[in-house]
């Protein structure tokens, strides 16, 4: 069995330097460990093991990259990031030297989200394990896909790359600055450029790539010629090897790159089968820890959530899409909120579960929790249209099946329709949440309320009238009958005609107070509103609304 390795700054170096930064400062300890990655926020403490890269995103100038590195001393990083090119002057050397914290430069054009998926890709390396057969090439260990990539670009001499079918980048080899521009652009967004891949599809590489077991040379797609092979597991296309060439590889060269390619696909399959294990582990123990009870804890701190406050997430897809893209949706964005939210805590958990993606987020405030929320969604913009409830904050983990309570209430007031907030916590959207809690309870007792808003609605359902709106309109606005009426589009004279009309329709007092408030309560809790139409929330509150659709201006 090989051993288990270790995440180290050399290896970071060698594997990124090249082509992300470079060593701006300080001389890095190659044996020094890297447990994570932390983005620098000067107004917030992190909560955060030591020994993980600062991202100093926004840091310029001598003074302030001081700050950072003494900083990141007393959360014992061993580097920190800086947008680069950087002028080291004594100031940073001294502040370098009494640290031990080395400086690294940023590439111009490199974004800090490439840095992150780039060093956590590396990271990852240590969470999925390294091979357990023995497989191994030139000594690399199997498990270990960017060790394997380095021994692979060591046997050809060219800089190599691990694409899957849709040419995102896997894993990539250090000598990537010897490579042409569309290679570097490749890493650096770690994904084939799209100009690139039309290319390479009017060329016919993909067909015949996928088509041919050997290596495939190519020539002319770019500065380099490239020489790739599919990496296969039976019939299965699991990606490909890209490398780098100034020449067609010998008869030799293209053996060892098949080999190689074989090692490549064991790696990609057992990776595959870790990650659903993983994947189906961190679910259970979630679900454990949100349904509470004796195994909460023992789930709790095998997540590590243990001891620290923290509050919960329900995330909902909503919209219209068909159902097998709602599906693909909601799976996609279980990965994209686990990776925004990692990014600021490496602890936080996320799952989907019981058609929702829950997310337990470690922190002491639950405006925080919301404005990464927020944050989130507007990233994913309009692919994919979403909203999300948050629970409380609480100090034990035994308590946070109450904060996703919180968050299921939110989140099903937000998905009724009855706010137009996309993020919200309960406190937010309380008395909507009472309404729906409300409305559930005469769908379930099949006690649908009566009075003068049922009158009203019934007589409108019959005669073509507009009773309902005006009477919401003329509550909405506090009875000023200029207002309402502009709000429903007829003249003041006809709105109090209508006024008396509803009053008589539905026997309605409206100079009682009382009368007011269980009118608005029954409006509200059938969905009409300000203009006039009737909002068709989801399961009873759409069966309380199914009779109240208004149809404009009119007696």
């Amino acid at each position: 069995m090989t051993a288990h390795s270790r995440a180290v700054l050399g290896r970071i170096i060698d594997d990124l330097g090249s082509t992300l930064f470079e060593v701006a400062a300080g001389k890095p300890d190659p044996d020094r460990e890297v447990t994570g990655v932390l983005i620098h926020d000067p107004h917030d403490e992190p909560s955060h093991a030591p020994g993980a890269v600062v991202l100093g995103v926004a840091v310029y100038g001598s003074p302030a990259i001081v700050t950072l590195v003494h900083r990141a001393a007393g959360l014992a990083a061993p580097a920190v990031v800086v947008r680069g090119p950087i002028v080291v002057d004594a100031e940073i050397e001294a502040a370098v030297a009494s640290t031990g914290v080395v400086v690294l430069a940023l590439t111009p054009g490199a974004s800090w989200s490439q840095v992150t998926t780039l060093l956590r890709a590396l990271l990852a390396v240590d969470e999925v394990g390294t091979a357990q057969t023995g497989e191994a090439l030139d000594g690399a260990p199997a498990g270990d896909l960017f060790a394997l990539v380095n021994a692979i670009a060591a046997l050809l001499d060219g800089p190599v790359t691990v694409e899957d079918r849709s040419g995102r980048v896997l894993a990539f080899s250090s000598r990537q600055d010897e490579a042409d521009e569309p290679r570097i652009a490749t890493i650096l967004d770690r994904q084939v450029p799209a100009e690139m891949l039309r290319i390479l599809e009017e060329r016919g590489a993909f067909h015949a790539l996928y088509r041919n077991e050997g290596p495939l040379y190519l020539a002319g797609v770019s500065d380099l010629p490239r020489v790739a092979i599919a990496v296969r597991a039976g019939d299965e296309i699991l990606g490909s090897i890209w490398v780098v060439v100034r020449a067609p590889l010998s008869a030799e060269l293209e053996r060892s790159l098949t080999e190689a390619a074989k090692v490549v696909a064991l790696h990609l399959l057992r990776r595959r089968a870790g990650a659903d294990v993983e994947r189906r582990l961190r679910t259970d123990l979630l679900a454990t820890v949100l349904e509470g009870g004796p195994a909460a804890v023992d789930a709790a701190g095998r997540l590590g959530l243990a001891h620290q406050p923290a509050c919960v997430l329900a995330l909902a897809v909503v919209g219209d899409s068909a159902p097998a893209e709602r599906t693909a949706e909601e799976h996609r964005i279980v990965d994209a909120l686990a990776l925004h939210l990692a990014a600021v805590h490496p602890r936080t958990a996320t799952a989907r579960l019981g058609g929702f993606t829950y997310a337990i987020l470690p922190t002491e405030s639950d405006g925080r929790a919301v404005r990464l929320a927020e944050e989130f969604l507007a990233r994913i913009g309009g692919r994919i249209e979403a909203v999300v409830g948050i629970g409380r904050v609480v100090a034990r983990e035994v308590d946070l099946p109450s904060s996703r309570a919180d968050a299921d209430r939110a989140l099903r007031v937000l998905r009724s329709g009855r706010s137009s907030l996309r993020v919200a916590r309960l406190c937010d959207v309380y008395v909507s949440s009472l309404l729906v809690d409300v409305a559930d309870r005469v769908a379930a007792t099949d006690d649908a309320p009566a009075g003068p808003v049922a009158r009203l609605r019934a007589y409108d359902a019959e005669h073509d009238t507009h009773l309902t709106e005006t009477l919401a309109a003329w509550l909405d606005t506090f009875g000023d009958v200029t207002a309402a009426a502009a709000a429903v589009h007829v003249h003041p004279n006809t709105f109090r005609y209508r006024l008396r009309r509803l009053s008589e329709v539905g026997a309605i007092d409206l100079a009682d107070g009382d009368a007011r408030f269980d009118a608005m309560f029954q409006l509200r809790l059938h969905g009409v509103h300000l203009n006039g139409s009737a909002q068709r929330a989801t399961g009873a509150v759409g069966r309380l609304t199914s009779s109240a659709t208004v149809r404009g201006p009119g007696v």
